[in-house]
């Protein structure tokens, strides 16, 4: 790149980073970052957002899933899309997702005169928090956002389809949301949320494929009682069960090659610090490049909960909440994007995802490519996430040099 570029991409970089800190003071628990589907301070995300689109030159709509979405140019040789989402996990870092929404509006902003379209999309919900389901936002997008999933309620009893409509949208405008006939395909940049490209001192990455992953909510029954009076050998603890069936979870993980298994959540009920736990509502979350493997280590986890509750008194029944398999990105463009990393002056490590993305869902309809930039410490969904400006400047480098090695192709 030229002096000048190269200034231009700098400035694109630091822009990007003050955006991202920007919306991550938009939150629904002062003090941290939390943002789930379509509660209120998306409101105040999408302004920034919409602002930041129209000065990029993009025409901006909301639809009716809640993805903010910016579409640049009026080409007939199709558009390219880009984005990554806007909510986040409870008590977040700001980079996680959003990073890659701004970048795409940097991208969108430096590229101009391309033969193609280029359309931002931050999507409303990727991770799952408010109902248990993740990546409505991106189902809406290829059109397989079921009427189940809009059924399903959070923990205060609202629906998706009211949440929707309590953020001033319409659902039965959902149809509208899907890609257009005239889709070339869809790129992603996201922070690794892993230590490999530190690891190796290498800023970018460029994803292959994206684990498969099996999520379950499981409920232990046991008996409630008084904590004084109730003897050990005659109790029904619910807590101690789950508390048994969690470390299995940890042992079964660390002997299984490649195998991660996560219990992130645990309520118990009534709660009482004098009262035996008659209830216990847990997740498990388990994921495996390889999906024979991950399957049947999650089939063992489940059976192990009911050999467990079995052998204590207590009974137990899970629901699955998602069953996602391994995804392969596009290999044609994951070679371009691979030549694009070299064309910006950067090795071009080829990696696989351990985290679920939206462009798992996406690939689903439309060739797809991944870009990953690195995180310090490995550190993703904690307060501590941070981004390097250089691992910034190098991913905007390569996304634009990659923008216009397709707009070569479908001119």
């Amino acid at each position: 790149m030229t002096g000048r570029a190269t200034d231009l991409m700098m400035e694109a970089a630091v822009q990007a980073v003050e955006r991202c800190r920007v919306l991550a003071g938009f939150t629904e628990e002062p003090g941290f970052i939390t943002r789930t589907f379509l509660s209120a301070p998306m409101h105040d995300v999408h302004r920034c957002v919409r602002q930041w689109m129209e000065s990029a030159g993009l025409q901006v709509r909301i639809d009716a899933a809640g993805n903010i979405r910016g579409r640049k140019g009026s080409r007939k040789s199709g558009c390219l899309y880009i984005g990554s989402h806007l909510d986040t996990v409870p008590r977040a870092g700001a980079y996680d997702g959003i990073l890659g929404v701004v970048l795409g509006i940097g991208i969108a902003g430096l590229k101009v005169n391309l033969p193609i379209d280029i359309e931002v999309i931050g999507f409303s919900e990727e991770e799952g928090v408010r109902f248990g389901v993740p990546f409505p936002g991106s189902l809406a997008l290829i059109g397989e956002l079921q009427n189940d999933l809009l059924a399903r309620r959070d923990a205060a009893g609202i629906s998706v389809q009211d949440a929707i409509r309590n953020f001033g949208l319409d659902p039965s405008g959902i149809a509208a949301a899907v890609a257009k006939e005239d889709a070339l395909g869809y790129f992603e940049v996201h922070i690794e949320q892993g230590p490999v490209l530190e690891s190796l001192d290498l800023r970018l990455g460029v994803v292959e494929s994206i684990i498969g992953q099996s999520r379950f909510q499981l409920t232990f029954q046991g008996q409630a009682n008084h904590a004084g009076t109730t003897p050990m050998h005659l109790r029904h603890d619910a807590l101690a069960g789950a508390a048994e069936w969690i470390a299995a979870v940890e042992r079964e993980a660390r002997m299984t090659e490649g195998l991660v298994a996560t219990v992130g959540q645990c309520n118990a009920a009534p709660g009482a610090g004098n009262v035996i736990a008659g209830t216990v509502q847990t997740s498990l979350d388990v994921r495996h490049s390889n999906d024979r493997i991950r399957q049947s280590a999650a089939d063992r986890l489940l059976q192990c909960a009911k050999q467990i509750a079995e052998r204590r008194g207590l009974a137990v029944n899970w629901i699955t909440r998602l069953e996602q398999p391994s995804v392969a990105m596009n290999p044609a463009w994951t070679d371009v994007l691979a030549g694009s990393v070299h064309a910006a002056g950067f090795s071009a490590h080829r990696m696989h995802s351990g985290a679920g993305h939206d462009a798992m869902i996406v690939a689903r309809r439309m060739p797809t490519a991944m870009l990953f930039l690195r995180s310090p410490g490995g550190i993703s969904h904690h307060p501590d996430e941070s981004v390097r400006l250089e691992d910034v400047e190098a991913a905007l480098a390569a996304g634009c040099a990659f923008v216009a090695k397709l707009g070569e192709q479908y001119a």
